[in-house]
């Protein structure tokens, strides 16, 4: 019996994710959650072959998830399920441990086609995942500025060109307001940047969010 977690905090993703993949396998047992925390508790209570993920999970970043299946050596594999187009945060994804990106608005087949490569033991690679690979691996020296930050760092990034304050921010992270002050201070260095406004106009300019 294969099992598959699938974490999506809107419920309808979840149910179709369930109906594309179950009317193609019958062996197929699943389980949900809507948040890091459900998802982090089903996968140290559980074994699952497959962690179907979106990375923008409520609270806390899907990334983290990623982090924890790595650092606690955990044998799921994980296929970020997101609304972001591929160059925004697929290769960040692959760097992070996971074995296929796919953006939501694929056809059925696709997710199919991606469940049964990662089950093969196999990474899904899309052709527009493989025109990034290949022109990260021939231009390295080309690398984006938000390709600089931590998982933490590009988070918070994303969270201030949304428009959230510092003290928004701490509170959906459950961080201390001295800690994402750190954060902002961190990426306006490595990007060169000098404010809010110019971080929020490479976020958009860049189609990050």
């Amino acid at each position: 019996m294969t099992k598959i977690l699938i974490a999506d905090d809107h419920s309808a993703i979840r149910n179709g994710v369930r109906h594309i993949l179950s009317g193609e396998f019958s062996f197929i047992e699943f389980a949900e959650a809507s948040d890091v925390a459900d998802c982090l508790r089903y996968l140290v209570t559980n074994e699952f072959d497959i962690l179907i993920l979106d990375i923008d999970l409520p609270g806390r970043n899907g990334f983290e998830v990623l982090s924890t299946i790595q650092s606690l050596n955990l044998k799921t594999k994980t296929l970020i399920f997101s609304f972001h187009k591929e160059e925004q945060i697929a290769l960040r994804s692959y760097k992070n441990g996971a074995f296929g990106y796919l953006n939501k608005d694929i056809a059925d087949k696709e997710l199919i086609q991606a469940v049964n490569q990662i089950l093969a033991g196999k990474k899904y690679i899309t052709p527009q995942i493989s025109e990034l690979l290949l022109q990260n691996l021939n231009h390295p020296e080309k690398v984006a500025p938000h390709e600089t930050l931590s998982n933490r760092e590009f988070q918070t990034l994303l969270l201030i060109a949304s428009g959230k304050s510092v003290s928004e921010i701490a509170t959906e992270l459950s961080l201390s307001l001295p800690t994402i002050s750190t954060y902002r201070a961190r990426i306006l260095e490595k990007m060169q940047m000098k404010n809010n406004a110019e971080l929020t106009n490479y976020v958009y300019k860049n189609n990050l969010l």
